[in-house]
Formats: structure tokens, C-alpha cells, sequence
């Protein structure tokens, strides 16, 4: 029995590969989740599922309480595209991670409850810089009074 040509079965393999994206550029984000398979009204986010194939109950009943449910693996052909076939899991899972959803309404609310605590950090932390203890000078003359910036630069490098 003759065996197949090597170099058709490696020329095969490697159209095979590049259909499905195959990793051949490092830049590709192993967690994109495209916008199209979001369904209206809800919002995906990638979770921590196991660490070292070791669940967290507490971890899972905090996301369960903020809202968060796995997405079901069979909830569309999309979703079943983003497993393996044969993949016997009811969940999208990836390198320790769980694909989760939530209505978009409760995860808006809780960005404005986290980005009101951070400014309110903010808040505070600019008091205490421009307060003096009792029994000191003020601070404001201009030439002690603290120069606070909220923003920043980063340059970015030329290509090499």
C-alpha cells in the first residue's frame, strides 16, 4: 500500500490552516469577541474561570451576583464557532476564562457607580494635597500651591 504524497498532505494542511486563521499573526486577540454575535441589550466580557483547572466558588457566586451568567455554547452557529468541535462543554471557555453576558442596562449602571468612586478618589486625594495641617501656612501662594494634572502623555515609539 502506497502512502499519500508528503508534500501534497503538508500543502493541504497548510490551506486548511490559514481558512481558519490558524494564529499565523501574532497580533490576534485570542479574546475578541465579535460585535455581531452580541445579542441587543446585553454586553459580553471574558471572566476568570479556572486557575490551574481549579474553580472559585466565591469568585463564581461574586459574578453571579453582579449579574453575570456564562453564555450558552449552543445559542447560535456563531457561538458554536468559537469552540472546538466535539467540545462536550455547554460554555465558550478559552485559556482559563469563561465568556459571560449581562444586560447592558447593569453593566452602564455599573460603570458610572465605578467611574463616580474614582473620581471621588480623585476627590479626596486633591484635598489632602492642597490642605495643610493646622497650625501651618496655607497653601495658596502659587509658588507652594500643588500643581495637580489629571491626564498624561505617552509618546508613542517610531518603528524600528
Amino acid at each position: 500500500m502506497r502512502e499519500e504524497d508528503p508534500r501534497a498532505r503538508a500543502a493541504a494542511r497548510a490551506a486548511e490552516i490559514r481558512q481558519h486563521g490558524g494564529g499565523l499573526d501574532e497580533g490576534t486577540d485570542e479574546f475578541y469577541i465579535p460585535p455581531n454575535i452580541v445579542p441587543d441589550g446585553w454586553t459580553y466580557e471574558w471572566k476568570r474561570h479556572k486557575i490551574w483547572n481549579q474553580e472559585d466558588p466565591s469568585y463564581n457566586v461574586q459574578l453571579r451576583r453582579e449579574g453575570w451568567d456564562p453564555v450558552p455554547l449552543h445559542r447560535d452557529i456563531d457561538h458554536e464557532a468559537m469552540m472546538p468541535s466535539g467540545w462536550e462543554g455547554q460554555t465558550i471557555e478559552r485559556k482559563g476564562m469563561i465568556l459571560m453576558e449581562r444586560p447592558k442596562e447593569i453593566s452602564d449602571e455599573m460603570r458610572r457607580i465605578e467611574q463616580k468612586r474614582a473620581r471621588d478618589q480623585v476627590r479626596t486625594k486633591e484635598a489632602q494635597l492642597a490642605g495643610a495641617p493646622d497650625g501651618t501656612f496655607t497653601r495658596d501662594d502659587p509658588r507652594v500651591r500643588p500643581n495637580i494634572k489629571k491626564s498624561f502623555d505617552m509618546p508613542i515609539p517610531e518603528d524600528l
